[in-house]
């Protein structure tokens, strides 16, 4: 089963157990929010035109808003259900393609939203398919604007290059570690080698969109 699946199934579980009111790696945001987030992004078009088009933000918001109002036990079903069939992002390889990375992401936002959290023990396929992961054109954009060069390396593979330029910092770790850093979050296991004062301006680097 593919992590789109797997990491769905585990946060909608999460959800269920932590509630609505607890805190996450999204600045400012709740898992009420979170999920609001989710539910906009797979089924209003408008809304989800809105987190990335500042002018429709306001088609964001409203929806969100709507998705707030609504029962938790709901959101969270609704949510557990996946996409709806007119979106083509629950079809098939494209669901695996578009969610994966974002169902495991969003899963260790809630895991890690809180002190005393620890990276989870993944399976294989798991591992692999977060591997591939580092090694797209998406990770890339990630640090693209970086003042050095950039490459992961995970433990068994050989460096994969993020970003060509000297000097070279190397991100060291699991796969899913370096995902969840170059998306951004600051919750992660993660080792930096390299020219100190590279490092550290990689480290203040705006990672992502």
């Amino acid at each position: 089963m593919s992590l789109a699946r797997t990491e769905r199934a585990a946060l909608a579980d999460l959800f269920a157990q932590v509630g609505p009111d607890q805190p996450t790696l999204c600045d400012g945001w709740q898992t009420r929010d979170l999920l609001a987030h989710l539910l906009v992004r797979e089924r209003d078009p408008l809304g989800a035109a809105g987190s990335v088009v500042p002018p429709l933000h306001g088609f964001t918001e409203k929806a969100q808003d709507g998705y707030l109002a609504r029962p938790w036990p709901d959101l969270i079903e609704q949510y557990r259900q996946g996409p709806p069939a007119w979106n083509p992002l629950g079809w098939g390889p494209l669901n695996d393609l578009a969610n994966g990375n974002e169902m495991f992401i969003h899963h260790e936002d809630v895991r890690r939203g809180r002190p005393g959290w620890r990276p989870r023990e993944l399976s294989a396929a798991q591992t692999a398919e977060l591997t591939r992961s580092v090694s797209s054109v998406l990770s890339r954009l990630f640090v693209r604007k970086a003042g050095c060069g950039v490459q992961a390396r995970i433990p068994g593979r050989d460096p994969i290059v993020l970003r060509k330029g000297e000097p070279v910092v190397t991100l060291v770790g699991e796969p899913g570690e370096i995902l969840l850093w170059l998306s951004g979050r600051d919750a992660v296991e993660l080792e930096f080698e390299g020219d100190p004062a590279a490092v550290g301006g990689l480290r203040q680097l705006q990672r992502g969109f």
